[in-house]
């Protein structure tokens, strides 16, 4: 599988988390895992079959998930796919999140989303999101390690976030921080810089059991494998 991800500006940190392709490079039908990330991702299929849960069609978008994902594809199939924060997605007129996590939805070929992925697609993003930065509640989120951190940056009390959490994300604000927490392990990980131990203290486990933990339960599989199997979110 060849799996690579594209340069970004400046200009989209904290509104995309990722330009990347995706091509088989085997065979027959090919299954991976996507492991999750607090993300949504919008997808074009260049060519080629494929499925998760039932068939695709070529643009697409997946939802928010708790759980590694399990999908397949022809061997002849290519992919562009954008990862948006979520309230990037929703400044870009997508679908409330709630309505399809751990799902996907059909996105219209001729729509504005489906547009963002022909030709350049971060040249495409900088001028769909021109004027728009992150609001003071996704700032918080991504710089926060908790949410008594996200409360005293914003000033919003728990039971405040809670219902924000549940009506923006369909997720409790400490399961997505756990989200993101795991995306930032998962990263350091594959570029081996570092010992497990130093990732699980540098990303603010507990210790290296406990990162141990979130890897099996959202990647299913210990961190030392993730380093040697892991492509980017794919397994």
């Amino acid at each position: 599988m060849d799996y690579a991800e594209l340069p970004l500006p400046p200009a989209l940190a904290g509104l995309v988390a990722a330009v990347w392709t995706l091509a088989a490079s085997q065979p027959g039908w090919v299954e991976h895992e996507a492991t999750p990330d607090g993300c949504i991702e919008l997808i074009r299929r260049h060519g080629g079959r494929s499925e998760w849960r039932r068939a695709q069609p070529e643009y697409f978008a997946t939802g928010l998930s708790n759980h590694p994902i399990r999908f397949g594809f022809s061997g002849d199939a290519r992919f562009t796919a954008i990862k948006l924060w979520p309230w990037a997605w929703h400044a870009l007129g997508g679908a409330p999140c709630p309505g399809f996590a751990d799902d996907w939805i059909a996105v219209a070929p001729d729509s504005p989303l489906a547009v963002l992925l022909e030709g350049d697609p971060v040249a495409n993003l900088v001028r769909a999101l021109a004027g728009i930065a992150p609001p003071p509640l996704a700032q918080a989120i991504l710089a926060a390690d908790s949410v008594a951190a996200i409360a005293a940056r914003t000033g919003l009390p728990h039971r405040r976030l809670q219902r924000i959490f549940a009506r923006e994300l369909g997720l409790a604000p400490r399961a997505y921080l756990r989200l993101l927490r795991f995306r930032g392990a998962l990263q350091d990980v594959q570029q081996g810089t570092d010992t497990l131990a130093g990732t699980a203290a540098a990303r603010g486990y507990a210790d290296q059991a406990h990162m141990a933990r979130d890897f099996r339960a959202l990647a299913g599989m210990p961190p030392s494998d993730a380093r040697t199997r892991a492509r980017g979110p794919f397994l």
